[in-house]
């Protein structure tokens, strides 16, 4: 019900202005060898309100520089024909590095009733990131992230495709009442060469509504970030990635906070953790009321991992803390969560380039559906109800759990051993 209101609150603005006959339409220009980017930035105050903005089929359009939209009032950003980063790495760089770069090469800094839209045909409607080069060299400087829809109300992004995108995709930064629907990431390497940090969305916002959605990258399928609140992701698939994550939350002690977050219907596929959790060690803030209900896990080594003991490993050991100030988590729920654990010995997920692993957890079997690695007096009614799961190898099914760190029943014998349910788990 409250995203019928949003869709009608966007476009009844729309259906409005085109009465009216105030509705205007700018396609972009597009120059063989040139920057198109040019034309748009030149022509786009003229179309920051009642307009739609178009990069016409059968086109492939030259995005060699960033794009960055001014606050926009009714406006649809239209990509039915192809885009090309540029595919020369020190080029993107070059802009990257310079003082005035937006954040992202397509940046969305405010309005009202914006959507972005690409659509369905399979061969139009791409934006091309020529990521491969750049994780080939596993070249990790002045990378760009890919679209920041910050600041909007009442927003829509739909029907993208997005192929092979350098890093991070989408971000929505400080907005509200977005509908994010459709759209399909493909960030999988055609080798060994991993797709470092290519997270899919990134969500910072309020009233955030994510469905629908096809991601394959080699991090966080969605993330939910620092001040998110009313947040639902759903019926959506996720291939290679780090999972549906909330954090990381409250690093070098910043206060954080996220509030009402629901994943549910969702395909974890091959992915290195389905459903994970991670603050900083000496953080502050809380996470309250977060849902995962109905994730279907395929050879996945983490399927319910929550960490309060998150931090850099190239700072050295982990960090000794026990201070309640850890951010707290409260009202936690992983519901009906079928698949298989991939405890096959030996194997190494490709974004481990340490020994150990950056993922590495002392005292873990591989054989773990649950891993609980909380602090004392931190953590209050954190559940795992319904877990259906077996490993690779045929082995029982363990988890990690300190039972002097948590006194509420967590669905499960709090211990390091094998999995036994308990009431409040069935």
């Amino acid at each position: 019900m409250m995203f019928a209101r949003i869709l009608l609150s966007f476009f009844a603005p729309l259906a409005y202005a085109a009465i009216a006959g105030a509705w205007s339409t700018f396609v972009v220009p597009h120059t063989e060898d040139a920057d198109d980017a040019l034309a748009l930035m030149t022509a786009i105050s003229g179309y920051a309100s009642d307009a739609s903005i178009v990069f016409e089929a059968n086109t492939t359009y030259n995005v060699w520089s960033p794009i960055t939209f001014p606050p926009l009032t009714n406006v649809e950003v239209v990509i039915s024909g192809n885009l090309s980063y540029p595919t020369s790495i020190k080029t993107v760089q070059g802009h990257v590095a310079a003082a005035n770069y937006p954040g992202a090469w397509f940046s969305f800094t405010g309005g009202s009733n914006v959507t972005l839209r690409g659509n369905t045909d399979p061969d139009w409607g791409w934006v091309d990131g020529h990521g491969q080069q750049w994780w080939d060299i596993m070249q990790q400087t002045n990378r760009p992230s890919g679209w920041l829809f910050k600041d909007v109300t009442n927003g829509i992004i739909r029907d993208m495709k997005i192929y092979k995108p350098i890093a991070w995709n989408f971000a929505t930064t400080g907005s509200n009442n977005v509908h994010i629907f459709n759209n399909i990431i493909l960030a999988g390497s055609d080798n060994a060469s991993f797709p470092f940090n290519t997270d899919g969305f990134s969500a910072a916002g309020t009233n955030l509504f994510f469905e629908n959605n096809h991601v394959v990258n080699g991090d966080d399928c969605l993330t939910v970030s620092n001040g998110a609140k009313n947040i639902t992701w759903r019926d959506s698939y996720c291939e290679g990635s780090h999972g549906l994550s909330v954090g990381s939350l409250g690093r070098g002690g910043q206060v954080a906070s996220v509030e009402n977050i629901l994943f549910e219907t969702t395909i974890m596929n091959r992915t290195l953790y389905a459903a994970r959790f991670k603050s900083w060690s000496g953080g502050n803030g809380a996470a309250i009321n977060v849902t995962w209900k109905d994730i279907t896990f395929i050879d996945v080594m983490f399927p319910i991992y929550i960490t309060q003991n998150y931090w850099d490993q190239t700072d050295g050991p982990r960090p000794s803390s026990s201070s309640v100030n850890e951010t707290h988590i409260e009202n936690f729920l992983f519901d009906h969560f079928v698949g298989v654990i991939n405890d096959t010995p030996g194997y190494v997920e490709g974004s481990c380039i340490t020994d150990p692993c950056w993922y590495n957890v002392s005292g873990a079997t591989g054989k773990e559906g649950v891993i609980f690695d909380l602090y004392p007096d931190t953590a209050t009614n954190i559940v795992v109800k319904n877990l259906v799961a077996r490993t690779l190898s045929g082995a029982p099914v363990a988890v990690m759990c300190n039972s002097s760190t948590i006194s509420s029943d967590t669905g499960f014998v709090c211990s390091d051993g094998p999995y036994v349910p308990t009431q409040a788990g069935l």
